[in-house]
C-alpha cells in the first residue's frame, strides 16, 4: 500500500500560535513529509491571536456541529497554508473556545483554562467532522500531545465504521510526557464516548480522565522524540505514572529526533541577525554577539557569553542554575536568559539581573527575533534540563556554533557528544555534557566549558564541529513516512 494522504492535528503551529517546541516542529515536518510525495493536511484550532496577526486564512463553505454533553456547538472551517509552501493547514474557529489571549491558559498567571477538557473535546471531534466534508479519506492521522488524545479514541469507536477512516491508522507522537490532560471524571460525559471506556485499562488514570493515555492506548503506532526519551518514558522515574501503559506498547513505540528547519535557522541566510556567517567563515558571529550585549546592555567584552531560552520550569534544570548562581557571578562571563513561565523563577531572575547588571540580562518573554539573536550572539547555550524529550535549542546552537553544554537526557543524550578528557575535540564532539541530575556537577562542566573557551583555536574547532553536523528535518520526514508505510502495510 501506497499512503498518499495524512492528517496531521496539532493544537500549535508555527508561525500561527506557538507556546513551545511543538509548534515549530508542527509547522516543519509537514513541509518535508509533503516534499517526499506525501499528501498531507494540518488541522488545528482558530485561536484568537492568529485572528489578531491577520494571517491570509480563506474562510470555507463547510461548518461542524459538535455534541458536547447536551449542548451542540458549532464550528466554522477557514483555510490557509504553511507559509511558502502548499501544504494547506484548516484551521477550526469557535469564538467560545478560542477566541481568547492564550492557547491553554490566561497569559498574566499561567494558570490553566478551567474548561481546556471541553475546549479539546471539540477540538478532536470537530477535526475528525472536518475531515469527513473535505472528503480527504486520510491513510493516516498523525496526533500529538495530549490535546488531540481524544482522536484515536473516537476514531476506534465512534468513527470506526464511517467510510472516511475505514481504513485509517493512527499515529500518536509524545512530544512532552509531562503534560498529560488530566481532568475530572465527569468530563466523561462531555465526550460522548460510553462510560464503560472509563477503566484502568483505557480512559481512567488515578479516578480521572487522562487524554494523552487514552491516545496511547487507542493508536496503532506511538512515537516520541527520541530514541533515548522513548526508553526513558518506560521507567518509573521518568514515566509520570504512564510507564506500565507504555511498556505495554513497547513494540510499537518509536523513538524519532526532531530535526530543524534549516530554511529558518541557519546563520548563513537568516534575515533576524544582524550578521550572516557560517562555518568556513565565523567573522560575523562576532558581530551578532556585540549586537547582543548591546541589545541587552551588558559591556561589550570578549568574554564567554552564556544563554537560555527556555521555559522557566523545574523540568529545565533551573534548580541546578539556581543552586549555584551565585558561584556563576565569580566567574568573568555574561549570562542571558529568554523565556517566561513559573513566578518564582520570574522573581529570582529578575532579583539576578538587578543585582549584576553588568553580568546579568533577562527577558520574561518569548518573541523570535531575541530567539535568533541569543542562538547568533551567544558562546555557550546551557540546557540541564532534569528531562527532554528532544530538545530543539541544542540543535540550533549547533548549527549556529554556540556550543552546547546539556545534561545526558533524553534527546539531548541523542545529539550532543561530550569533549571527554582530551585536550582538542574529537571529531564527533559537538559540546558538554554531564550525566547525574547535580548542581556541582553542572557547576564543574560550566567551568570546563569556559576554561575550554580561552583557546580560541581548539573551541573554533569544537563550533565548527556542531555547524558541520546534519540535523535537518528531512531525515526525520523519511523516518515517519517509514513508519507510515509500516502502518499502512499492517506490520
Amino acid at each position: 500500500m501506497t499512503i498518499v494522504r495524512v492528517a496531521y492535528l496539532s493544537s500549535e503551529v508555527i508561525p500561527f500560535a506557538k507556546t513551545g517546541g511543538l509548534a515549530d516542529i508542527a509547522g516543519a515536518i509537514p513541509k518535508s513529509i509533503q516534499k517526499q510525495g506525501v499528501e498531507i493536511i494540518v488541522i488545528m484550532p482558530l485561536y484568537g491571536i492568529i485572528k489578531e496577526n491577520h494571517y491570509p486564512l480563506t474562510k470555507t463553505d463547510i461548518q461542524v456541529e459538535v455534541r458536547i454533553g447536551d449542548t451542540l456547538r458549532t464550528g466554522y472551517v477557514y483555510r490557509g497554508f504553511l507559509p511558502d509552501t502548499q501544504v494547506p493547514v484548516y484551521f477550526l474557529d469557535n469564538d467560545q473556545y478560542y477566541g481568547r489571549k492564550g492557547l491553554y491558559n490566561y497569559p498574566c498567571t499561567t494558570k490553566d483554562y478551567e474548561d481546556n477538557s471541553e475546549r479539546f473535546i471539540f477540538f478532536a471531534q470537530a477535526a475528525l467532522k472536518a475531515i469527513e466534508k473535505l472528503k480527504i479519506f486520510p491513510d493516516i492521522v498523525h496526533c500529538n500531545d495530549w490535546q488531540t488524545g481524544l482522536v484515536p479514541v473516537y476514531l476506534k469507536t465512534t468513527y470506526a465504521k464511517r467510510g472516511c477512516f475505514k481504513n485509517t491508522k493512527i499515529m500518536m507522537t509524545i512530544h512532552n510526557l509531562a503534560y498529560q490532560g488530566i481532568f475530572w471524571h465527569w468530563d466523561m460525559n462531555l465526550t460522548g464516548l460510553d462510560w464503560s471506556l472509563f477503566n484502568w485499562k483505557q480512559l481512567e488514570f488515578y479516578g480521572k480522565l487522562n487524554f494523552l493515555k487514552s491516545g496511547i492506548v487507542f493508536s496503532d503506532l506511538i512515537t516520541t522524540v527520541s530514541k533515548t526519551y522513548a526508553k526513558e518514558i518506560q521507567t518509573p522515574e521518568y514515566g509520570a505514572g504512564l510507564d506500565s501503559v507504555l511498556k505495554e506498547r513497547a513494540k510499537d513505540l518509536y523513538g524519532i529526533i526532531n530535526g530543524i528547519d534549516y530554511t529558518i535557522w541557519n546563520p548563513e541566510t537568516d534575515k533576524l541577525i544582524i550578521a550572516n556567517y557560517g562555518r568556513k567563515d565565523l567573522r560575523g558571529k562576532l558581530l551578532c554577539k556585540r549586537a547582543l550585549q548591546n541589545k541587552f546592555k551588558l559591556p561589550e567584552k570578549d568574554i564567554p557569553l552564556v544563554a537560555m531560552i527556555t521555559r522557566l520550569t523545574a523540568q529545565k534544570g533551573l534548580d541546578l542554575v539556581v543552586d549555584k548562581f551565585q558561584d556563576l557571578m565569580k566567574i568573568n562571563l555574561q549570562f542571558i536568559l529568554l523565556g517566561n513561565g513559573e513566578q518564582r523563577y520570574h522573581k529570582l531572575f529578575q532579583d539576578y539581573a538587578k543585582a549584576f547588571p553588568s553580568k546579568v540580562a533577562v527577558k520574561l518573554a518569548f518573541d523570535e527575533r531575541s530567539a535568533h539573536e541569543i542562538e547568533a550572539g551567544a558562546d555557550i547555550f546551557l540546557m540541564p534540563s532534569r528531562f527532554e524529550p528532544c530538545g530543539l535549542n541544542q540543535l540550533y546552537s549547533l548549527k549556529y556554533g554556540t556550543v552546547p553544554i546539556v545534561r545526558g537526557t533524553g534527546g539531548l543524550a541523542d545529539t550532543i557528544t561530550d569533549i571527554g578528557s582530551r585536550a582538542a575535540p574529537h571529531k564527533e564532539a559537538n559540546g558538554f555534557l554531564f550525566e547525574k541530575y547535580d548542581s556541582d556537577l553542572l557547576m564543574a562542566t560550566i567551568v570546563k566549558a569556559i576554561d575550554f573557551f580561552k583557546n580560541k583555536i581548539r573551541w573554533a574547532e569544537l563550533m565548527r564541529n556542531g555547524m558541520a553536523q546534519d540535523w535537518s528535518l528531512e531525515r526525520s520526514a523519511l523516518e515517519y513516512i517509514a513508519l507510515y508505510k509500516r502502518l499502512g502495510e499492517g506490520k
